[in-house]
């Protein structure tokens, strides 16, 4: 049975699993509050009304919760927000996954693919044409963009503190371009996890199938286009991070 800090104050509703982290001071402050496996709630921190708190996340000191937090995310303030993520699965997990920076890359040959090392996820530089007239940036299917697309969309006035995705696809694949502003891109297959800040329109994000993917830090500019290999299917989405390990244990030889 998990035991709290004798300052904390927990509502006999709450369902809290046995391996939470409780700090001093954390107040559940409402019904229906749920907290998942290998969270840790930092001290005086507030979980507001019918708030879930994914597995593994960190809801850092004085935060106050008022919406369900991301699995494994990082989240501070009042209101809370989604800060970053924490790195990989491991007991010793530390704050922020790779983070890969186009400006550490040197000078690629154009057309590049630089691999995330999350399942198959890569970083496509695509070819840019400058003159007098302004800037071009063109990818040729299928040598140059890894799937021919069945559809697109596009993702743009998103408030900062919003997430956007927070789904995998069993079968779809998906190719980002943040054609103005920018925007962070979490990929995570289940074991690793690597994030991209995507800020320019000649910078791609290969997602494969079977990638748990989330964007965030929408900038108040931003204009995220989306190309995908199927059409809409309901059922090739995996909702919940729970939904998507189990899918991930399933295909497990």
């Amino acid at each position: 049975m998990i035991s709290f800090p004798r300052d904390c104050i927990i509502p006999q509703d709450a369902q809290i699993a046995d391996s939470v982290k409780f700090g001093p001071r954390v107040v559940l402050a409402g019904d229906g509050v749920v907290i998942r496996d290998n969270v840790r709630l930092d001290a005086a921190c507030v979980i507001g009304d019918g708030v879930n708190v994914g597995q593994g996340a960190w809801v850092r000191a004085g935060a106050v919760v008022l919406r369900s937090v991301p699995s494994n995310a990082i989240v501070e303030g009042n209101p809370a927000q989604v800060v970053g993520y924490l790195n990989g699965n491991s007991p010793d997990r530390r704050p922020n996954p790779r983070h890969v920076d186009i400006h550490s890359l040197g000078d690629l040959a154009r057309p590049a693919q630089v691999d995330l090392g999350v399942s198959g996820s890569a970083l496509y530089l695509m070819r840019r044409i400058t003159d007098a007239r302004g800037a071009l940036s063109v990818g040729e299917v299928p040598t140059e963009v890894p799937f021919a697309p069945a559809r697109y969309f596009v993702v743009f006035d998103v408030p900062s503190m919003e997430l956007r995705g927070e789904h995998a696809h069993k079968e779809c694949q998906q190719f980002l371009i943040c054609l103005h502003g920018s925007c962070r891109v979490l990929l995570d297959d289940g074991v690793q996890r690597c994030e991209v800040t995507l800020d320019r329109p000649d910078m791609g994000v290969f997602m494969p199938a079977m990638i748990w993917g989330t964007q965030y830090r929408y900038s108040a500019d931003a204009v995220l286009l989306v190309f995908a290999s199927r059409t809409y299917e309901a059922n090739d989405y995996l909702r919940t991070y729970d939904e998507f390990l189990a899918e991930m244990e399933s295909r497990k030889p």
